[in-house]
C-alpha cells in the first residue's frame, strides 16, 4: 500500500525542522526528508542572531529552554569608525532586542523535541525526487542503503538549501533565480577565548571590515573582510589575530586573543527565486533566498517563511486556502526588504577594494564614513537600522 502524508518537508535544516512541530501541535501529519546523516547534520556550524520575532516563535512552540537558559540577550549593537565606536540600543529605540544563540544547539534543540515525540524524520535520504507537484498529488521517491522508497502527500515543501532539489524541479521558467555576488567574503574564526564585548562590533577600517561576536560567554566569533578568492592557507593565527587588533583596537579597549578552533573563507552573496510557490510546492529558507551575513537576516529570513506557510497550511486544512495563495508574495515581499538591509548594511561596512581608482576608492570609503555618521547621529536613521536588524513583522 502506498503511503501518504498531508505535507512532505525536503529538508531537516531549522525551517524544516520548526515547520514540523508547528504542524505536530496542530495535529497534521508530516515527514522529513533529509539526505545528510543526523550528524553532519549537527555538526554545521552557522550564524545564530535571532531577531525578537524568531525568539519569540521558538517560545510559542516550547522549544525555548535551552535558548532561555544559554541564549544572550542583546539590546543593540555598536558601530565602530574613525576610532569611534558608538552604541545603538534597540531597546530604547524600538523596544526589541535580539538574542545570540548558535544555529547548532537550535537545531540540536529542535530535533531532540522531534525525536522525543517521534516524528519521522528519515536521514541520508539519497536521490529524493518530487514528482507531480503541478498535479493534485504529488509525490516523492527516495533511496536509504539502496532501498527504493516512495510517498505521496498533500504539499510538498522544499527547506533544503541552495543547492537542493526542489527548486530545481520545477518546470523551466518557473522559480527562476535572481542572483547578485559581492566583491568581499569574509574570514571567520571560532576562538577558545571569552568576548572582548558586551554585544556585536560592526567596524569599519581603511584595511576592511572586521566584526566580534561570540557563541557563548566562553566562545568568541570574529570576521575579516577578505577578498573572494583569498585562500584560508595564507592567514596564519598570527596574522588573524593582528589583522583584528588592527581594525577593532580602540583607546582603553582590549580584543583578548585564544586559540583559534576553527576559521574559513565564505564569499558573499544574494540570490531570490522569482516565486516560493508553484503547483503544491512551496519553498522556505534557504531554498528560495541567500542574504550576505552582515544584517544577520538569513536563519531569521528561513523562521519567518515558516511561520507564513505554517499558518497558511493549517487555515487550508481550515477551509481556507487564500494564505496559500498569497505565501509566495507575501513572503518574497518581506524578503526584498531584508535583501535591501542586508545589502545596505554591506556597503556601508565593507572598504570597496574592487574600485580600481585610488581617488574614486577613498571617495567611496569617505562617503561610508560619513553615512556612518549620520546613522549614528540621527535618532530616525538609528530608529530605522534598529527595526530591521530586530526583525521585521512576521506577518
Amino acid at each position: 500500500m502506498r503511503q501518504h502524508t498531508s505535507v512532505a518537508v525536503i529538508g531537516a535544516g531549522p525551517a524544516g525542522l520548526l515547520l514540523g512541530h508547528i504542524l505536530h501541535q496542530a495535529g497534521v501529519p508530516f515527514v522529513i526528508l533529509e539526505r545528510t546523516s543526523r550528524e553532519h547534520l549537527l555538526g554545521r556550524i552557522r550564524a545564530g542572531v535571532l531577531e525578537q520575532g524568531s525568539v519569540d516563535t521558538v517560545a510559542a512552540l516550547g522549544l525555548d529552554r535551552n535558548l532561555r537558559t544559554h541564549g544572550m540577550e542583546h539590546r543593540g549593537i555598536y558601530l565602530q569608525y574613525e576610532g569611534e565606536r558608538v552604541h545603538l540600543d534597540f531597546k530604547d529605540l524600538v523596544g526589541r532586542t535580539v538574542t545570540v544563540y548558535g544555529q547548532q544547539p537550535l537545531v540540536r534543540d529542535i530535533l531532540e523535541e522531534h525525536e522525543r515525540i517521534g516524528s519521522t524524520i528519515v536521514f541520508n535520504a539519497d536521490n529524493v525526487t518530487p514528482h507531480g507537484i503541478t498535479g493534485d498529488e504529488p509525490t516523492i521517491t527516495w533511496s536509504v542503503d539502496g532501498v527504493q522508497h516512495q510517498i505521496s502527500a498533500d504539499f510538498v515543501v522544499g527547506a533544503d538549501g541552495y543547492h537542493g532539489v526542489c527548486r530545481r524541479s520545477a518546470p523551466d521558467g518557473r522559480m527562476t533565480a535572481i542572483e547578485r555576488d559581492y566583491p568581499f567574503a569574509w574570514l571567520g574564526i571560532l576562538a577558545d577565548v571569552p568576548p572582548s564585548t558586551d554585544e556585536l562590533i560592526y567596524a569599519l577600517h581603511p584595511d576592511g571590515f572586521a566584526m566580534h561576536s561570540m557563541r557563548s560567554h566562553e566562545v568568541s566569533r570574529l570576521y575579516l573582510q577578505v577578498d573572494p578568492d583569498e585562500s584560508i592557507d595564507g592567514w596564519s593565527d598570527e596574522r588573524i589575530w593582528s589583522e583584528l587588533q588592527g581594525r577593532m583596537g580602540i583607546p582603553e579597549w582590549t580584543l583578548q586573543e585564544g586559540v583559534i578552533t576553527e576559521k574559513s573563507i565564505t564569499p558573499m552573496r544574494s540570490f531570490v527565486v522569482s516565486e516560493l510557490n508553484v503547483g503544491r510546492m512551496f519553498l522556505v529558507g534557504d531554498a528560495g533566498h541567500i542574504v550576505p551575513p552582515t544584517g544577520a537576516k538569513g536563519l531569521n529570513s528561513a523562521i519567518a517563511d515558516v511561520v507564513m506557510l505554517g499558518r497558511a497550511l493549517l487555515e487550508h486544512r481550515a477551509g481556507n486556502s487564500a494564505g496559500l495563495a498569497a505565501y509566495s508574495d507575501r513572503a518574497l515581499s518581506r524578503q526584498w526588504k531584508v535583501q535591501h538591509f542586508s545589502q545596505w548594511m554591506t556597503e556601508m561596512l565593507h572598504v570597496h577594494r574592487e574600485v580600481p581608482d585610488p581617488s574614486a576608492r577613498d571617495f567611496r570609503y569617505r562617503s561610508q564614513v560619513a553615512q556612518l555618521e549620520y546613522v549614528s547621529g540621527s535618532i530616525h536613521a538609528r530608529r530605522s537600522l534598529a527595526e530591521q536588524y530586530a526583525g521585521l513583522p512576521l506577518d
